[in-house]
Parts: C-alpha cells; sequence; structure tokens
C-alpha cells in the first residue's frame, strides 16, 4: 500500500506542477509591443486617455519614441529605430514617401477612414495613411496694437503694421504656406513663384524677425515686439495667455491647413497591428478624448462639439472645406530652391 502511495502522491504532484506550469504560462504570455513615433508633447494625456485603452483592448504595449519631425524622420531613414508607426506633418510625411519608408496601406481595414472629413483621407495619396487633425494657419494679433481690426492676408501688408510684425521662416511647416499667401496678395489664384518674393520682399520693412519656433513668436508677442504674425490657432492659447486681448483670425482669402498623417514604416513585423492602430486613432471615441481636451482638432466627423469646446480648434465642414491646401510633392520638389532664393533676396 505503501508502494501505491508513494506513486499516486508523486503522480499528483507532478500534474499539480504540470497544472501551475500551464498557469503561469498562461499569466506570462508575452505582450506585443508597438513602437509609436511621435512629438511627445500632452505625453501623460495620450498615455492615459488614448493608449492605455487601445492596450488593454489588444494586448499589446506601446513604445514611445519621440522628437521633432526631422529627427525623428532622420532615425527612420538611418535605419537606428525599431519604429511601427509614425506620426508626422504632411511635409514630412511625403519625404518619407519620396525616399521609401513607409509601407501602403491596405483602406478595407481602417473604417473610420469613411467617417473622417475628405481632406484627411488621403493627403498624400491613397496608398498612405491618413491625416489623424488637422491645424488652421492663420494670423494672431493684438486689438489694442493695431489701428484697425485685421481680416485677411492683405493687412499685413498695411504700412500701419510697419515694424510690427513676424512671418515664419522658409524653413519651418508653415513657411511655403505663406509663401503662397504672398502670392495670392499679388492677386494670383495659382502659385507665382516670382510674383510671391516680390511680395514678400515688399513686406520685409514691416517684419520685426522671422520665427522658426512658435516660442519666439510668443516671447515676442508678449513682449509687445510684434503685433500680429501668421501664426498656426493650435498656438492661440500660448499668446491669449499671455495677452488676453489678442485675437485669432481666418484671413477672408482662406487659411491654410496643416495636416499631421500616420503611417506605416516599411519592414515592420506589426503590419496589421499599425493598421489596427490607425483605425483606432480615427475612431470617435479618440478624436473626441483629444477634442474635448483641446489637445488636436478633430477630423472624424461624428465629433459633436459645443461652441465652448470647440474655441481654439479647427472644427467645423464650412471652416475645413474653406482651407487652403498645399501639394506636398510640389512643395518638396522647390523647397530647396525656394529656401536658396530666400537667403540670396530676403533676408538681410
Amino acid at each position: 500500500m505503501k508502494k501505491i502511495f508513494n506513486v499516486f502522491a508523486a503522480t499528483s504532484l507532478l500534474l499539480l506542477a504540470a497544472c501551475g506550469s500551464n498557469s503561469d504560462s498562461s499569466k506570462e504570455e508575452k505582450t506585443e509591443k508597438l513602437v509609436v513615433s511621435t512629438w511627445g508633447f500632452n505625453e501623460d494625456f495620450f498615455r492615459d486617455e488614448i493608449y492605455k485603452p487601445f492596450e488593454e483592448a489588444n494586448n499589446v504595449e506601446i513604445v514611445l519614441d519621440t522628437g521633432n519631425n526631422a529627427d525623428r524622420l532622420n532615425k527612420i531613414k538611418q535605419g537606428s529605430s525599431d519604429v511601427d508607426v509614425i506620426f508626422l506633418s504632411d511635409y514630412y510625411a511625403q519625404q518619407g514617401i519620396e525616399d521609401g519608408l513607409f509601407d501602403t496601406i491596405d483602406r478595407s481595414k481602417i473604417s473610420n477612414i469613411d467617417n473622417i472629413y475628405d481632406v484627411a483621407k488621403a493627403p498624400l495619396g491613397e496608398a498612405y495613411g491618413p491625416a489623424y487633425t488637422i491645424a488652421q494657419f492663420g494670423i494672431a494679433y493684438n486689438p489694442d496694437n493695431v489701428a484697425q481690426p485685421i481680416t485677411s492676408w492683405k493687412d499685413l501688408w498695411s504700412k500701419d503694421l510697419k515694424g510690427k510684425i513676424t512671418i515664419p521662416s522658409i524653413t519651418s511647416t508653415t513657411g511655403p504656406m505663406f509663401l503662397d499667401a504672398a502670392s495670392l496678395v499679388s492677386g494670383k489664384d495659382n502659385f507665382n513663384e516670382d510674383q510671391a518674393f516680390n511680395a514678400v520682399k515688399d513686406l520685409m520693412p514691416s517684419v520685426v524677425k522671422e520665427y522658426g519656433q512658435t516660442s519666439e513668436y510668443v516671447n515676442m508677442f508678449a513682449q509687445g515686439e510684434i503685433a500680429a504674425g501668421p501664426i498656426m490657432e493650435m498656438y492661440f492659447a500660448d499668446l491669449q495667455e499671455a495677452v488676453p486681448n489678442a485675437k485669432f483670425v481666418t484671413p477672408s482669402e482662406g487659411g491654410y491647413a496643416v495636416l499631421n498623417t500616420v503611417n506605416i514604416i516599411k519592414g515592420t513585423d506589426q503590419k496589421e497591428l499599425s493598421e489596427k492602430f490607425i483605425d483606432y486613432i480615427l475612431g470617435k471615441e479618440a478624436q473626441e478624448k483629444s477634442a474635448k481636451n483641446k489637445v488636436d482638432s478633430p477630423v472624424n466627423i461624428e465629433v459633436q462639439l459645443t461652441d465652448k469646446e470647440a474655441e481654439g480648434l479647427t472644427y467645423g465642414e464650412e471652416l475645413i472645406k474653406s482651407l487652403h491646401t498645399l501639394d506636398m510633392k510640389f512643395v518638396n520638389g522647390n523647397l530647396q530652391n525656394w529656401i536658396d532664393r530666400w537667403n540670396r533676396e530676403l533676408v538681410q
């Protein structure tokens, strides 16, 4: 009996060990990782409100690779990154496409593309990623320091603003947009390089300084060095904090759409998960959270905001349709020439 009992006990222990092993294995099931390249602003909000629900629903860990557009794109070019999904402004995303860095997407797996504004669906072509947010490039001004309200791009050329404005550097994200606006001011519906540069040359006596970083604009505005200048609406809250009376306007000729895109890196082994992530980012829930927290303007047309919630955001079909968009392939093909010409003819 003792021998039989010993055998039974040993067998039971083996079975328990096996069960315990399976249980531990289940608990230690490997979590997938999705590496997302992004700017890093509002990181706490994105981690808690946007990424965490996706992680929990898909048993995935989102790892962030943060930095500015140029640095993050350069890491991809050099092959020194294991990024799966990348957020970039449309200008830099076009460079990535031309350098063959992005995979194509299967739009049948991203159903929420059908629920976003047309301008956001395929800003750089059907094969590549959509825009997940739209910012507006318009004009901000201090009404206490101008002779009359600013309503138009043309108003920046007013003699009353001589020595009172800033404009974006040609190498900044919005530099080419301002060059296009100068062409509009010169009376050309289609972009005319010579007319645009002549118009900017006429404006330069009014320019205190070109800005490359938004912080430069905010500092000049807060200190009263400038009274007005073109800026993206998403940064207007910083101006208003410094100058509560500040105004932001969509120029009568139309503002410009600044499109931030999301793309999949070529060679990723997480393409299916990456497409699922893009679909999630475009969904009503994620878009609504970002909008109501004043983080990103929504592109999902199902997001409904009150007037209060929409303050400071680029929101509403009428406004979105009024914005100009640039052909980023054309911009990339001409930008170096524009930079050289700007430095020769305009920089003093």
